[in-house]
């Protein structure tokens, strides 16, 4: 039975099931488009509010230190991730490397809690998008009614009907094709960057040196009335750690980990990719070393702008213009947000809709689901399906006690991925690969320490949570997936069967 549980897939056979016809998706991506797919769904949340929260509540001004940490963390699963893609363009991502290097069941497990990270991932972001509209109607003079509305701090039962219609129309243009996904992602991005930019450069002017002091805070400031309990780290996490000094940056390094989720989304388009031997690499790591310095260049502007122990934790960089005397910066701020976060959505429902295409297509779920558009080379029915749960899920459930699912998901992903390398090394190296992690095992191993050692820097309960989820896994798994595998049925793909 171990032996079944653990047969791995041939790379060959995986490259040859993308080009059956009727399950083929429509190679039309670039190096700029996977990049600008990086950029879109890892600048989000993050950029604009988890700042605030981990200066006030953990680093102070050595929140770039932070982001520095939790960069370096996920540029060592940065090159494993780049050396598979590259190797194996597949759709799939983590999960297709699995099936190469560890076997059925680990690869099983792995998409599983993928389908799970990028629903919640897209869920979570869906409502974040909501609260911001709400936010500008307000302002606007239109209030949106309590029972069509974000259900956070609320007595009143209702339905989010903003998160719920974002998620449908995105899912609809996810449908139509990935060349409109590109078009329309490229836009948004430069939107959301110029608008960091321009965060950047105007607050660059309203620096003063003495709120860089103390730069590391050595204990929690004491203020009355100030609250360090921040809702978006409750919708996150949980919890609101709030330990100081050296360790105070890598508690906040596991909690901004949070703001660089995404750039493995990148992964999961590698089949879509006209090149993908040379682009994927500089797609994840350009799209992840041009928002590390962008996280970086923001929280040195706005911890210098405010003293730490004064920032917002909902709104710091709008907060901070607003204690300045700039109030105009608040808005456009907050519009850079909304619009932001309409990448992010996308691209974590275009993740998982390729991760579960790629289980259908693999036979370990119903093969229904792999078969794509006639015209549009998509995989529409995963995709509807999804985006009509996800929408249901970000309309009605509240999600602060499941959104924590994602980081310890996405770090599990990372550590298996490290791991595919360094077994693929071994059982394969004959296979060409056109981007090699450098340093092996060094920089496989240190991936797979610093992911697990953020992940024990979550609290208890994800951890339960994670297992339940993990658990149901397994029983779909005995279920279904371990008889219906198309490995189990000895079906392959010939040459001749793809012309």
């Amino acid at each position: 039975m171990s032996s079944t549980l653990f047969r791995t897939k041939k790379v060959e056979q995986s490259i040859l099931d993308t080009e059956e016809p009727e399950h083929a998706l429509k190679k039309s991506l670039s190096a700029l488009d996977l990049t600008v797919f990086g950029v879109g769904v890892i600048i989000g949340t993050g950029i604009f509010v988890l700042t605030g929260t981990v200066a006030k509540n953990n680093a102070g001004p050595a929140t770039a230190l932070a982001f520095v940490a939790a960069g370096v963390a996920c540029a060592l699963a940065a090159l494993c991730y780049a050396e598979f893609a590259s190797t194996v363009p597949v759709a799939g991502s983590a999960y297709t490397f699995s099936y190469a290097s560890l076997g059925e069941l680990p690869a099983w497990i792995i998409g599983w809690d993928l389908v799970l990270e990028f629903a919640l991932g897209t869920a979570v972001v869906a409502v974040g998008w909501s609260g911001y509209i709400q936010s500008l109607m307000d302002n606007a003079g239109w209030a949106m009614p309590a029972a069509l509305g974000s259900r956070e701090g609320s007595d009143v039962f209702g339905f989010d009907i903003l998160a719920a219609a974002l998620v449908l129309v995105l899912t609809g243009i996810l449908v139509l094709g990935m060349k409109l996904s590109a078009r329309i992602t490229s836009l948004v991005v430069a939107i959301k960057v110029t608008v960091v930019l321009v965060v950047i450069i105007a607050g660059a002017f309203l620096i003063k040196g003495e709120n860089y002091d103390p730069f590391i805070p050595k204990e929690q400031p004491v203020e009355a009335g100030a609250s360090l309990d921040s809702p978006l780290i409750q919708l996150m996490f949980g919890w609101a750690p709030s330990n100081f000094g050296v360790m105070g940056i890598f508690t906040a390094a596991s909690v901004v980990f949070f703001a660089f989720i995404g750039f493995d989304v990148v992964a999961t388009a590698a089949e879509e990719t006209r090149n993908p031997q040379r682009d994927m690499p500089r797609g994840i790591l350009g799209s992840l070393f041009i928002c590390t310095a962008l996280y970086v260049a923001v929280s040195i502007v706005v911890t210098g702008m405010q003293h730490y122990s004064r920032l917002s934790v909902d709104a710091p960089l709008a907060d901070a213009f607003k204690a300045t005397g700039h109030p105009w910066y608040a808005g456009f701020i907050s519009f850079g947000a909304a619009v932001g976060l309409t990448t992010v959505c996308m691209i974590l429902l275009l993740g998982q809709t390729r991760v579960f295409f790629a289980m259908s297509r693999d036979g370990l779920l119903p093969r229904f689901f792999s078969r794509v558009h006639p015209r549009f080379r998509t995989p529409h029915r995963p995709t509807i399906l999804l985006g009509v749960v996800i929408a249901i899920l970000a309309g009605f459930t509240p999600l602060t006690e499941l959104a924590a699912l994602v980081n310890i998901g996405t770090l599990f992903a990372f550590v298996v991925v490290a791991i595919g390398v360094l077994v693929l090394r071994r059982t394969r190296p004959d296979l060409h690969r056109a981007f090699r992690t450098p340093w092996v095992p060094v920089i496989p191993i240190l991936s797979v320490c610093a992911s697990l050692w953020l992940m024990i820097n979550l609290p208890a309960e994800t951890w339960v949570r994670f297992g339940i989820w993990m658990a149901a896994g397994f029983v779909v798994y005995f279920l279904y997936g371990r008889t219906h595998s198309r490995l189990a049925k000895g079906e392959e793909t010939r040459p001749e069967q793809t012309l």
